[in-house]
């Protein structure tokens, strides 16, 4: 019975992880970048997201920011577009909704 419970508990626990990224710094110049790009060439944007008080675009360029490593200096948007970004960009789409 322990070893159902911790079981659980663990995966409680990861499927509230994407809940918690941390707040992009004001002014951060790839987020801004990340929103102008994405909003230019992608519909609904502006439309609220999953996550409250964020736009769909807002809330995956949250995602997209917390899941590239932090020495990454790339474009968020474009990088999403690559093979090697398209886990990335599945998992943020959900995340915020766009998907829908």
């Amino acid at each position: 019975m322990t070893i159902v419970s911790a079981i659980a508990l663990c995966a409680a626990g990861t499927s509230f992880a994407a809940d918690a990224y941390n707040t992009v710094p004001a002014g951060d110049a790839q987020y801004a970048q990340c929103l102008s790009y994405s909003k230019s060439i992608y519909s609904g944007g502006d439309e609220a997201s999953l996550i409250p008080g964020q736009t769909k675009a807002q809330a995956w360029c949250t995602c997209m920011w917390n899941e590239t490593p932090d020495d990454f200096r790339g474009s968020l948007a474009k990088f999403a577009e690559t093979e090697k970004g398209a886990a990335m960009n599945k998992l943020c789409e959900r995340y915020s909704g766009w998907n829908s």
